[in-house]
């Protein structure tokens, strides 16, 4: 399979901008320890604001949508046909690293100020997309950005309160300059049937890449969840040496109990032939009541379980109340879990996933296919039936910490590879006879 590759010289994306808004990030973003860009908070709305400055310096256009979704566009010659989009989210966990997100963003803005630069109008337009708050660590909804782009976003979803200060979806979209209004009523800015594809640039955030010595992953299929956030488990206070064991319903023995069975279903169903993955993050005692001299009364405590298979994903569930009424039943206390959220898997598009390929391969990077473990708004953007892949770029030390370490040449290359793919798809670049085989896969 051979793509034709314009010559770096000529339609290089504008490499020098990307080292700079990646600067720029970890200056106005830095916590003290990581980098904090909160979901509609301050963090988030400077880097929308940055980059929205930084795209109308290159000539592009800048729109916002009803959640504030922030869109870059390189408008193309025909602009009734449907566009082509990339991008990511800006936001981040508390405390994490620069570049998780914010690197589809960074990618996106480059290769267009490079197209522009050169002089190029597509066949079609080009949009890098923004997204807000696709860090559920913040509002306990999956892809609220996007999912508001497409209209999905419901009242409840607006109502719910963000971890830290306690205030609801709408009062901080409101504040970002939002309309939660209309975002409510279901307005959407995005319609599947004017979108030809999304394609998603972002860190892997695992050690697959680092340790197999590839630069780049072609991503398969993106990980569905099945969380309980807010679990509790209550037992009853006692004094710790005036307690014997016959007489304790202790809290944190049916914690431990609790994830130690986790582990051994979790165990069960990998030897069964399932792909999972299945996390307990959170698991405290109540600080203002808990002593060391005392038997725990509570912990409080989270689920995360992700699969790309549902089936695999309610086996783990059926586990987890299993063992619940077992611990209930041994420990004598009692377990709520809680509400349950979820996001649903997807798959990534063949054509797409073929075109990544190739166009790696031509560049010479060393590539290799792969599921995503993390949640991604290119699933979001799959469910609504648009063509949609993603694209790894290796980065070591994993993700959600201050010690992500992406190399920038490694980006370069990545983001060499998405301008190739993205450029073919908006007629930036000649599209061959072996190429347009590939597309119809």
């Amino acid at each position: 399979m051979t793509l034709f590759v314009q010559p770096a010289t000529d339609l290089d994306p504008d490499l020098e901008l990307a080292a700079s808004l990646f600067a720029q990030l970890a200056s106005q973003s830095h916590d003290g320890v990581g980098i904090t860009r909160d979901s509609y908070g301050d963090g988030e709305n400077a880097a929308h604001a940055w980059f929205a400055a930084v795209a109308e310096r290159h000539g592009l256009e800048v729109r916002r949508d009803a959640a504030s979704n922030l869109y870059l566009t390189l408008p193309g010659r025909d602009r009734a046909a449907p566009a082509v989009m990339t991008g990511s989210h800006l936001d981040s966990v508390p405390r994490g690293g620069n570049f998780d997100g914010a690197a589809g963003v960074v990618a996106g803005l480059a290769l267009l100020a490079g197209w522009r630069r050169a002089g190029v109008t597509p066949a079609r337009d080009v949009t890098v997309m923004g997204i807000r708050a696709e860090e559920s660590a913040w509002f306990p909804v999956s892809y609220a950005g996007s999912k508001a782009a497409f209209g999905m976003l419901d009242a409840d979803a607006l109502a719910l309160r963000r971890a830290d200060t306690g205030r609801t979806l709408a009062d901080h979209m409101r504040a970002a300059g939002g309309d939660p209004d209309a975002v409510a009523q279901g307005v959407s800015a995005l319609d599947a049937a004017r979108i030809d594809c999304f394609v998603e640039l972002h860190i892997e955030q695992g050690p697959v890449l680092e340790e197999s010595g590839d630069v780049l992953g072609v991503v398969t299929g993106i990980c569905g969840s099945q969380r309980y956030r807010h679990a509790t488990i209550r037992g009853q206070y006692a004094h710790s040496g005036a307690t014997p064991r016959s007489h304790r319903q202790d809290a944190v023995v049916a914690a431990a109990a609790l994830v130690t069975a986790l582990q051994r279903a979790w165990v069960a169903l990998e030897a069964a032939g399932h792909e999972l993955t299945v996390t307990v993050g959170q698991c405290s005692t109540d600080a203002a009541q808990a002593d060391f001299s005392k038997v725990s009364g509570r912990v409080d405590f989270s689920i995360d379980m992700r699969s790309r298979n549902r089936d695999t994903l309610d086996a783990m569930d059926a586990a987890v109340q299993s063992i619940c009424a077992d611990i209930i039943q041994s420990s004598r206390v009692s377990i709520d879990l809680g509400p349950v959220t979820s996001s649903a898997s997807a798959a990534m598009d063949p054509a797409l996933q073929a075109m990544l390929t190739a166009a790696a391969g031509e560049a010479g990077v060393p590539a290799r296919a792969m599921p995503s473990g993390a949640g991604h708004d290119a699933a979001l953007f799959a469910s609504r039936g648009i063509p949609a892949a993603m694209l790894f770029v290796r980065n070591a030390h994993g993700s959600h910490n201050p010690d992500e370490s992406m190399r920038l040449d490694d980006f370069a290359q990545a983001t060499r590879v998405l301008a190739q793919v993205l450029g073919t798809r908006a007629g930036v670049f000649p599209l061959n006879t072996i190429l347009n085989t590939c597309q119809s896969v």
